[in-house]
C-alpha cells in the first residue's frame, strides 16, 4: 500500500511535534526506508537568502527534521530537469539543481510550480510500516493542485475533507480535545 509518490497525512492524534498535523509527500519508498517531505511547513526564510546565486524569493519549507542543513525541491510542469523523479502526474522530485538556478535565473521558471525544503523526514526499514500499523498515518494519493495550489496552514484539513467519509469528520479534531 506505501509507495513513492504517496501523500501521509498524520492522524490528528499522532503526538510527534515534529509531525502534528503535517501533509508528507513520499519522495523514495522501498527496503532500505523511506524519505518523504512535509508539505505544510513553510518557513519565513527565502531561496536567495540561502543561496545568493539564485534569483527567487521563495519561501523555503521544512522538509522534516532530518539533515535541515540539506535542499530539496519538487516542481510541476515538466521543465525537463536531469534526473528528476516522477512522484506523480505532473509532480517530480529533485534533479539537477544547476539547470534550476538556470531556469530561475534567466526567468524561464514559473516561482508557483516550485516548492524549496530545508532537510527531510526519513525512516528505518520497517519504521514507516511499523507506524502505519499503529494508525499513525493515513496515506492518501498525491494530487498536484492541492500540493501548490492549498493554502498550507489548511492543507491538511483540506485534504481530509476531500477524502469524505470518517476522513471528513477528522478533518475537525480538535487540536488539544481537553480543551472542549
Amino acid at each position: 500500500m506505501l509507495k513513492t509518490g504517496n501523500v501521509l497525512i498524520a492522524e490528528p492524534y499522532l503526538g510527534d511535534d515534529n509531525f502534528e498535523r503535517t501533509v508528507i509527500i513520499m519522495c523514495e519508498y522501498g527496503e532500505s526506508g523511506a524519505l518523504g517531505l512535509v508539505l505544510n511547513r513553510p518557513t519565513i526564510i527565502t531561496l536567495n537568502s540561502v543561496l545568493e546565486s539564485v534569483n527567487s524569493e521563495e519561501l523555503l519549507y521544512i522538509g522534516g527534521p532530518v539533515a535541515q542543513d540539506s535542499l530539496h525541491f519538487i516542481f510541476r510542469n515538466n521543465y525537463n530537469i536531469e534526473g528528476a523523479v516522477q512522484l506523480g502526474e505532473n509532480l517530480y522530485w529533485g534533479g539537477n539543481f544547476e539547470q534550476v538556478l538556470e531556469l530561475f535565473n534567466n526567468n524561464l521558471a514559473n516561482s508557483e510550480d516550485f516548492r524549496f525544503f530545508l532537510g527531510y523526514s526519513g525512516w528505518a526499514s520497517g519504521q514507516l510500516e511499523d507506524e502505519f500499523k499503529a494508525n499513525s498515518w493515513i496515506v492518501s494519493h498525491v494530487d498536484t493542485k492541492d500540493i501548490f495550489d492549498t493554502d498550507p496552514a489548511h492543507l491538511w484539513r483540506e485534504m481530509l475533507r476531500n477524502m469524505g467519509g470518517k476522513y471528513k469528520m477528522l478533518a475537525n479534531y480538535p487540536i488539544d480535545p481537553r480543551l472542549n
